[in-house]
Order: structure tokens, then sequence, then C-alpha cells
């Protein structure tokens, strides 16, 4: 990053300084020491933390792990809110269901158990022609689901297990 007086300078950008106007190419152009010349700094660009945006919100700011029941200030129960007649006028009104906050396990459990479903719906065919004409599935096919099914319980399991966002990564990645 290139700097005159505290101002940052886009090298492809005409600047102006101590009445020299300085055209679009100049930056790119001229040596170091033709740049120093005129006062212009180089420095470090900055760069900012990496943070795996899946787990946490910004560097060192896990996200959620566990499920949370949502309250207000004053620790009552908040619920769902859905629409209904309030003195004959439609208004949203608190349903019988709690307001809960998932949190990274529901969230990754669920992205698990959906791709378990995407593979296994490959060869639910199979297993719907055997309920209804009894007509065998391969045993290759009975093999893989039950791997399929396998993994993803383990998965789940492990998942469940954790107690923070860095054994749910590892859980996860594969770590």
């Amino acid at each position: 990053m290139l700097t005159l007086n505290g101002r940052t300078l886009n090298p492809d950008e005409g600047f102006q300084h101590e009445g020299t106007s300085y055209p679009q190419n100049w930056l790119r152009l001229t040596s170091l020491e033709e740049k120093q010349a005129i006062g212009i700094v180089e420095t470090p660009d900055v760069v900012a933390p990496w943070y795996d945006q899946r787990f946490y919100w910004g560097v060192d700011n896990p996200k959620l792990l566990n499920d949370r029941e949502e309250s207000d200030e004053q620790g009552n129960p908040l619920y769902v809110q859905v629409l209904g007649i309030v003195d004959g006028q439609p208004a949203m009104v608190n349903s019988t269901e709690r307001l809960v906050t998932r949190g990274l396990k529901h969230q990754w459990t669920v992205q698990f158990k959906q791709a378990a479903n995407s593979m296994l719906a490959q060869t639910d065919w199979m297993v719907i022609r055997k309920a209804e004409r009894d007509i065998a599935i391969p045993s290759d096919v009975v093999t893989a689901r039950a791997a399929i099914i396998a993994n993803c319980t383990a998965k789940e399991t492990a998942i469940t297990a954790c107690n923070t966002v860095e054994e749910l990564i590892a859980v996860v990645t594969g770590a």
C-alpha cells in the first residue's frame, strides 16, 4: 500500500502533490526510489485475521453451540409469533411454541442428515419395489445404504458429544 501524507494512493488513479499533477499510470511506471523522492511511503497491507465463518461470527467470537430457548430482558419466555386476530383485526400473537435459536450442533446434524438422505434417495425406489412387489434389493445397494446410515449416525453421535466449537470443527472437518 502506498501513502502520501497519510492518504492512501490508488495505483490506477492520478493525484496531486505540491502543485504537481501525476497521471493515472505514474505509480505503476516509477521506481520505489522515485516515489520515495516525493514523500510516498510503502507500508504493508493490513491483513484481517482469518476465521472460519461457518463456526465463528468473528475472530475469537464463536457462534452458539447448543440450541437456546429465548427470553426477554425480564427472563420471560418468548414464543413464536403467528398471525391471529386481536379486537377483530389481524395481529401477530404468541403461539404455544417456544422461540428457539438453533445452535451449530443442530445445524450440522441437519446438514449431515440431509446429505445422507440425498444419497439414500438415489436407491429408495429399490426399497419401495421390495416392499410393494417383493423384488430383492441387490446386496451391494444394501451394503452401501447401511454404510451411509452408519456414517450419518456416527457423525450425529460425535456432534452431540461436542462441548466446544473447536471439538465440533474437528468432527465436521475430520481434523
